[in-house]
C-alpha cells in the first residue's frame, strides 16, 4: 500500500509541478511579452525624441538667423535715423540762418513790429540767433511789456517751447 500511495503521492506531485510549470512558462512568455513591447515603445520613443530634437535644432538655427536679421535691420534703421536727424538739423540750421539774416538785414522798427505780433516763442527762436547789437535795437523799437516778456525767455536760452 505504501507503494501504490507512493506512486499516487509522486503522481500527484509531478502533476502539480507540471501546472506549475505550465504557469511559470505562461508567466515568463507575458514577461518577454511586455518587455518586447517595452523595447518597442522605448525605441519609438527613441525615435520620436530624436526627431524632436532634430526639429528644435532647425528652430533654433531659424531663430538665430532671423535674429541676426532683426539685428541687422535693428543697425540700418539706426543708421537711417541718423543720419535723418542730422538732415532735419542741418535744414533747421539753415531755415534758422535764412530767416536770422532775413531779420538781420530788416529795419529795426519793422523787425520790432513783426516780432511784436508773433507769439513770444517764436519771436525767441528768431532774435536768438542775431548779433546782441541787433537784438537791442529791435527790442528798443518794441513795446516795453512786450519786450521784457521776450527777455525773460531769452534768459532762459533755447529750446523754446509754447508753453513754459
Amino acid at each position: 500500500m505504501v507503494s501504490v500511495f507512493a506512486q499516487s503521492s509522486t503522481y500527484e506531485c509531478n502533476q502539480i509541478f507540471e501546472q506549475r510549470k505550465a504557469e511559470l512558462t505562461k508567466k515568463i512568455e507575458k514577461i518577454d511579452e511586455a518587455r518586447e513591447a517595452y523595447e518597442a515603445l522605448r525605441a519609438a520613443t527613441n525615435a520620436l525624441l530624436d526627431k524632436k530634437r532634430k526639429m528644435l535644432a532647425q528652430k533654433e538655427r531659424d531663430i538665430n538667423a532671423t535674429l541676426q536679421e532683426v539685428k541687422k535691420k535693428e543697425e540700418e534703421i539706426k543708421s537711417l535715423i541718423t543720419k535723418n536727424q542730422e538732415l532735419l538739423k542741418a535744414i533747421k540750421e539753415a531755415k534758422d540762418d535764412k530767416i536770422s539774416s532775413t531779420y538781420s538785414k530788416m529795419k529795426d522798427s519793422a523787425a520790432a513790429q513783426i516780432l511784436t505780433n508773433m507769439k513770444v516763442y517764436e519771436a525767441c527762436k528768431i532774435l536768438f540767433n542775431l548779433s546782441p547789437k541787433k537784438i537791442s535795437k529791435i527790442m528798443a523799437k518794441m513795446p516795453p511789456t512786450k519786450a521784457s516778456v521776450i527777455t525773460e525767455r531769452l534768459l532762459k536760452g533755447p529750446p523754446f517751447k509754447e508753453k513754459e
